[in-house]
């Protein structure tokens, strides 16, 4: 007999068994069958070779682009110091956090992830562990689809006035944009199958050539800045906050959010060739070179803005968005500036493609697991195209009435899709917690192919330092005084999911909802 608290130790021996025999994976290259423990499941085929895993997450990430897009609010507070100190705290934390998860994904390479692991892995109470962690993995990465679309539209309306400086967006603009941005990556898709290698070349190689055109202009053509003032430079009463130390702590979450997100890769776990080694893999090198380039280009970014003046003419940009001063002040062309954020933007679209891809996965997976509402519908995966094609219209309904809220308050928008990252980074904590237990008072689960071995517990325990400094700050306002527009809404929202989840639990999801066990067939 297999209770819950065996689940983890059953999947992971049957993986290493397989492993053991000298299959190398390849077993699990052929059809595979994802089943609840209740019995129904849906064939999905393992089609994701390691370029395209590889470039997947390298995107999705994408995180030179998503502080270029961002850095404001880091010269707001913080300065410069914080960022260029930030993106070395955050470059090592989400490098911990990644080794960790990967050594996870490769014990158990499951499209569940941090709520199947926090179930399995639970010192007690799995079936509560895992539902509440999956309404915050869940709630965290369908509110994330809402992300890509505001950074486009904002890129758009931006050039717009670049351009037309007459030009003055209305809010419903802004909607109308953010539902054409969304429309192409989401019914697309539908063929992701047939599109996918193509798209994950061509969007690596933009993601990797755009970053060495945009350091090799800033290098030659843009303007000098001190040593002093890219690495002593603490910006502390632009904000409102006077505290130097509250001011960089602030201005280091733009790194940490623009290097969030990796676990994305593990909820495509089903679909990728040889999942034990390429996903652990992939995890790592994505969170490692985007930590590189981010770095690279904070630095060249801040050796680039010249003097207190231009820097101050940057942030007070009339487009709303600095890097488009940046870009012009460098080269004084306006094509060459357009160009170069459209490019931009195009890495937005192929991050916004994968991340419905990944999420439509993670909801679909939930669902076959009983913990959302109407989880036989939400199960569906289409026969002939292989994918969970009702998940995937659940997120792109969310994401297109999240647009609407944008006409009525964009206060109200913004304080909805802040719950992000900070959610994203609980969901990281517990089965990191669970799993740094397990290995102090033993026996720790089978290892798969990638394992940290005697570096695994400090790894784990550093990872879970710098999350809980990051969740720390996560929730303070950016400036002061603190209005209804300027409050931060990510620890209220969090709050809130923790108690649906709550109220769920009590009222049916600790009857309906099932600790998972993944069984292949070979």
């Amino acid at each position: 007999m297999v209770t819950e608290k065996d689940n983890f130790e059953l999947t992971a021996t049957q993986h290493v068994g397989s492993h053991d025999q000298g299959s190398n994976d390849n077993h699990q290259a052929s059809t595979h069958v994802r089943q609840s423990s209740h019995g129904h499941g849906h064939p999905l085929e393992r089609y994701i070779n390691l370029s395209s895993v590889l470039n997947f997450g390298l995107i999705i990430l994408a995180s030179w682009e998503s502080v270029a897009v961002t850095f404001q609010f880091s010269l707001l507070n913080g300065g410069p110091a914080s960022m260029v100190y930030g993106s070395i705290v955050a470059g090592f934390g989400a490098s911990a956090i990644a080794l960790s998860l990967a050594e996870m994904a490769s014990i158990d390479p499951t499209v569940g992830a941090q709520y199947r692991w926090s179930a399995n892995l639970a010192p007690s109470h799995p079936r509560f562990w895992g539902l509440i962690q999956g309404w915050m993995t869940v709630s965290a990465w369908i509110f994330a689809c809402a992300g890509p679309p505001t950074l486009i539209s904002n890129m758009i309306t931006a050039l717009a006035i670049f351009n037309h400086e007459s030009y003055r967006p209305e809010r419903w603009h802004m909607t109308m944009i953010m539902w054409a941005v969304m429309l192409f990556p989401l019914i697309s898709n539908l063929w992701f199958r047939k599109i996918l290698n193509a798209l994950e070349l061509a969007g690596g190689a933009i993601h990797v050539v755009l970053f060495i055109i945009t350091m090799a202009i800033l290098i030659a053509l843009g303007k000098r800045s001190t040593p002093e003032f890219v690495f002593k430079t603490v910006t502390h009463d632009l904000s409102g906050w006077e505290n130097p130390g509250i001011a960089f702590g602030l201005g280091l979450l733009t790194c940490t959010f623009s290097i969030a997100g990796f676990d994305s890769v593990i909820h495509m776990s089903d679909e990728v060739k040889k999942v034990r080694t390429r996903i652990p893999r992939s995890l790592w090198v994505a969170v490692v070179s985007n930590a590189i380039m981010m770095f690279g280009f904070i630095i060249c970014l801040l050796f680039s803005l010249g003097d207190a003046a231009d820097v101050a003419s940057i942030s007070s940009s009339p487009t709303g968005l600095p890097i488009i001063e940046v870009y012009y002040q460098a080269t004084g062309s306006k094509a060459v500036t357009n160009i170069l954020v459209a490019f931009l933007a195009i890495i937005c679209f192929f991050a916004l493609f994968n991340m419905f891809a990944s999420v439509s996965r993670l909801v679909w997976v939930f669902a076959l697991d009983n913990g959302l509402p109407f989880s036989s519908f939400f199960a569906y995966v289409h026969p002939t195209l292989k994918l969970p094609v009702n998940a995937l219209g659940l997120i792109g309904t969310i994401v297109f009435l999240l647009a609407i809220i944008y006409i009525a308050s964009a206060t109200a928008f913004n304080a909805l899709i802040s719950l992000q990252t900070l959610a994203l980074h609980v969901s990281y904590f517990i089965p990191i917690l669970f799993m740094a237990i397990r290995k102090v008072r033993g026996p720790p689960p089978p290892y798969g192919p990638f394992k940290l071995g005697r570096i695994g517990l400090a790894t784990n325990v550093f990872a879970l330092a710098y999350l809980i400094f990051v969740i720390l700050w996560m929730p303070w306002p950016s400036v002061l005084p603190v209005t209804g527009s300027t409050m931060n809404y990510a620890g209220p929202l969090v709050g809130f999911v923790i108690l649906a989840a709550l109220v769920d639990w009590m009222f049916g999801g600790r009857k309906r909802f099932e600790v998972p066990v993944a069984r292949y067939k070979v």
